[in-house]
């Protein structure tokens, strides 16, 4: 096994044990439980040299962070023990729940590599509970934004941040608690690292790394080889972007350049919107490397794959919006984007490639008050269905592509908030037909047993299902239902802001994946 091989799986082991700690240390079920949170390693100059296998969203996106970080703070700059934290959308962040935390890691008196974690928090103020508004209008009303930031000195935290950021959340103790856990999955990064350079020394150590990062890059070329130089466009929409029902179109066109090189260009999608479905380019980055580790999968998902990469993203557009747009539903857009990349990728490798997935993760966030007075809130992330594809049929209830955060167990929302979780299963019949179909969505039943809250919803898909592929159907449409005591429904668009009363119960039934081939047709050449 050759030396660079071995620092890939030193490097990648490392990174899954700073995920490890996160979930370990972390207090808000969102992060422990839902897993919305991720660990990446970074060289002194921003590329990214290892990630854990965690969500592609949060890694891809730290990217942009990281390298916002430099421009303020040049590794040169920063000292044993240093901290840095950001959230800001404009300096490379994602949305504001999710703060970036980055530690120097210094060997032989140099910087060598930067440890980072980011972690969706439960609540960074804001007009809503959970800092996810699906109403908001702008920045200012979706919670507290912060440029990057020197936030700890020889490990000591500046009591002034910290001040300012427990006075802005709803949930001080989740917040404390959750940025310890990003802390000290650096902190443990940070020695592991540095003991691994000194022991190869500094050069040697920024030697293989740079094979590491070549050695990707030449992974991906070869795999664009087998694309031919063409190219293909696919578009999607989102319904409506939280204020109008209008669509929102999101178009995006691949094109295979020689070198081999892969173009991708976002020309054509919608403007800015007055709602937060607007998705910072931290986010649209991220869609792209969950493409390239498609094309690639056997590649070490490191910044190697991002050098044969060409991306433009046209400024004021829902892809690349201008200050101060509000952007805290980013999500559902840029898993849109994500399937529009894929679909288009299908067009120029159509037999090999998986019909839409569901598209969309739904998150919802609850935050009230019991008949005790007892404050609660949780947010919870649920997954639709997959697309099937020419070897097997689409899996159920799983977090593709950008995606990979878990629900929430019953018995932890139980324990958080009064309530009762009546139903967990799938959604039957929400998988497009096909010779493989699509995976079903889920169905998730709560009832709110005492008090009243206010509910967030994020969703996706209650208009059109997820396209099939190859003559496959469609998959099944997601449904948000709020049923009285009395039998009465109401029925809610894909995204909401309401009240939840004792008594009622709230129904939530996400899309399914598209089928792939005819139905009638058990067996297809792939």
């Amino acid at each position: 096994m050759s030396d660079t091989a071995i620092l890939r799986i030193a490097l990648e082991g490392l990174a899954d044990r700073m995920q490890d700690m996160l979930l370990a240390e972390a207090k808000s079920p969102v992060a422990r439980e839902g897993m919305d949170c991720a660990a990446a390693l970074f060289l002194p100059d921003g590329r990214v040299l290892a990630q854990a296998r965690s969500l592609p969203l949060l890694l891809g996106g730290m990217i942009p962070a990281i390298a916002g970080m430099l421009r303020a703070f040049p590794a040169g700059s920063m000292a044993e023990g240093d901290g840095f934290l950001t959230n800001d959308p404009w300096s490379g962040g994602t949305h504001l729940p999710d703060l970036i935390v980055l530690r120097p890691i210094l060997a032989e008196g140099v910087v060598v590599a930067l440890a980072a974690t980011i972690l969706h928090h439960q609540d960074v103020g804001g007009i809503a509970p959970g800092s996810i508004p699906p109403d908001a209008r702008d920045i200012f009303q979706e919670g507290l934004r912060l440029p990057p930031l020197r936030w700890r000195r020889a490990g000591l935290e500046d009591v002034g941040i910290a001040t300012i950021l427990l006075a802005n959340t709803r949930t001080p103790a989740m917040l404390r608690a959750d940025l310890d856990a990003q802390w000290a999955a650096v902190t443990q990064a940070a020695t592991e690292v540095s003991a691994l350079a000194t022991r190869l020394g500094a050069r040697v150590f920024a030697s293989l790394a740079a094979s590491l990062l070549e050695e990707a890059r030449e992974a991906l070329a070869t795999a664009l080889d087998a694309i031919p130089e063409a190219e293909a466009s696919a578009e999607v929409a989102l319904e409506g972007d939280g204020i109008t029902p209008d669509p929102v179109p999101i178009r995006a066109t691949l094109k295979r350049l020689p070198g081999p090189r892969l173009a991708v260009d976002f020309a054509g999608s919608a403007p800015q919107t007055a709602g937060p479905v607007n998705a910072a380019p931290s986010g649209l980055l991220a869609a792209c490397f969950a493409l390239l580790r498609r094309i690639a999968p056997g590649a070490a998902a490191n910044h190697g794959l991002l050098e044969l990469l060409d991306l433009a993203l046209p400024e004021g557009s829902v892809v690349n919006p201008r200050f101060p747009a509000a952007v805290n539903a980013r999500t559902a857009t840029v898993k849109l984007a994500t399937n529009a990349l894929f679909a288009a990728h299908a067009r120029l490798a159509p037999r090999r490639a998986r019909a839409s997935n569901a598209g969309v993760a739904v998150v919802l966030s609850a935050a009230g008050t019991d008949n005790e007075g007892r404050r609660w809130m949780f947010t919870e992330i649920l997954a639709g269905g997959e697309g099937g594809g020419p070897d097997r049929p689409g899996l159920h209830a799983l977090s593709a592509d950008v995606s990979n955060a878990r629900n929430l167990p019953a018995e932890v929302l139980e324990e958080i908030a009064p309530i009762l979780v009546e139903a967990f299963a799938r959604h039957r019949g929400s998988g497009g037909a096909g010779a493989m179909p699509g995976g079903d969505g889920v169905r998730r039943a709560y009832r709110l047993l005492s008090g009243s809250a206010e509910v967030s919803y994020r969703g996706e898909r209650h208009l059109a299902g997820a396209p099939g592929a190859l003559g496959g159907g469609a998959g099944g449409v997601a449904r948000l239902t709020l049923a009285g005591a009395d039998g009465t429904e109401r029925h809610f668009p894909s995204k909401a802001r309401f009240a939840w009363r004792a008594g009622e119960l709230l129904i939530i039934e996400t899309a399914g994946g598209g089928g792939w081939g005819p139905p009638s047709n058990k067996e297809i050449d792939a």
